[in-house]
């Protein structure tokens, strides 16, 4: 026979559920690599958004998590050129030592001029991270490419080089 669940006892079976997520983005556009990409970055704050739970925060390019558990983390770099470009990399890097940071995921995407115009690609990662200490256990995104030139997607209207943060569960 199946069981009926009030409403207030659901957190008991659903281990919790969903209890945070945000999404920034950068808001302007920039030509070239950035190891992270340190400025110009804001909460998402248009169209309706709306954050569940506590935000991230960020400083110089460094998000800290609100607390612990699995954080899903997805990394959108939207990217054009006018030429072409044999890859264009999206990298969620992550720390648990607040000190150095290792490639936790990697997204590449090559471009080919399409009749002298701008040429658009898109590389998306993703990772799942098990943050044990907010103090410690911190993530960083970073945009690497074959050509200088290469222009990265932002703008304060609209998510178009973004940041998910979901938090699954508790570690």
């Amino acid at each position: 026979t199946m069981k009926t669940i009030p409403a207030t006892d659901i957190s008991t079976y659903a281990g919790g559920g969903i209890s945070a997520a945000s999404q920034w983005r950068l808001t302007v556009v920039f030509s070239g690599e950035a190891e992270p990409i340190a400025s110009n970055l804001e909460e998402v704050d248009t169209d309706g958004y709306g954050t569940l739970g506590s935000s991230m925060t960020e400083s110089s390019g460094i998000f800290t998590f609100p607390s612990t558990g699995y954080w899903f983390i997805q990394f959108n770099m939207e990217c054009y050129y006018a030429g072409d470009s044999r890859w264009n990399s999206a990298k969620i890097q992550t720390t648990t030592d607040d000190s150095s940071y290792d490639n936790a995921a990697i997204s590449t995407a090559g471009i080919a001029e399409s009749e002298s115009s701008h040429t658009h690609a898109n590389a998306k990662a993703s990772f799942i991270f098990d943050v044990t200490s907010t103090s410690t256990h911190k993530v960083r995104f970073t945009v690497g490419m074959s050509d200088a030139s290469v222009s990265v997607y932002g703008n304060t209207g609209k998510n178009e080089t973004h940041m998910t943060f979901i938090r699954l569960g508790d570690t």
